[in-house]
């Protein structure tokens, strides 16, 4: 990895759930208050190339949220989602956050992120906000783990019920 590019990698969490089923916890993005502490609004069509509009809790003023453009970038169901923020005149900065599910059985998967800071900017980016960001996605990762075993778990009960 060259000295502008810097990686920040989630935990990985074992979900006891189907990978089509935390799939589809990550694509309802009207969902993402009740479950996503990290980001807690997105806005986006999730087609290949339009924003994503992401709405972070801001650390350094608590109520307050960071609004952030990305572009859909890879939607590989059931196991890649990901977004970009390309470089542009106003913002130099540049990055990719990949979610990847696993499949590790037909009921049961592994998740975890990434975000690759990219460019100029990436040593300032992951100096100031590397930490705050890591501890965003381990939270991301451990709310979907316990969202998509919810979901699953009462599928089965009312199946059974």
């Amino acid at each position: 990895m060259s000295a502008e590019q810097y990686l920040v990698t989630s935990i990985k969490v074992e979900i006891n759930a189907p990978a089509s089923l935390v799939w589809d916890v990550l694509t309802d993005l009207a969902a993402y208050p009740q479950w996503n502490p990290y980001t807690v609004k997105v806005e986006s069509t999730l087609k290949l190339g339009d924003p994503v509009n992401l709405y972070l809790p801001n650390p350094a003023v608590p109520g307050e949220l960071i609004h952030v453009v990305e572009h859909l970038a890879a939607f590989d169901r059931p196991a890649l989602l990901s977004w970009e923020m390309t470089p542009s005149a106003g913002n130099p900065d540049a990055a990719r956050r990949d979610q990847v599910i696993e499949a590790t059985g037909e009921a049961s998967c592994t998740y975890y992120s990434t975000d690759l800071f990219l460019g100029p900017t990436a040593p300032v980016v992951m100096a100031t906000h590397g930490e705050w960001v890591r501890q965003g996605f381990d939270a991301v990762a451990r709310s979907l783990k316990v969202r998509a075993e919810s979901l699953f778990h009462a599928a089965g009960a009312m199946q059974a019920g």
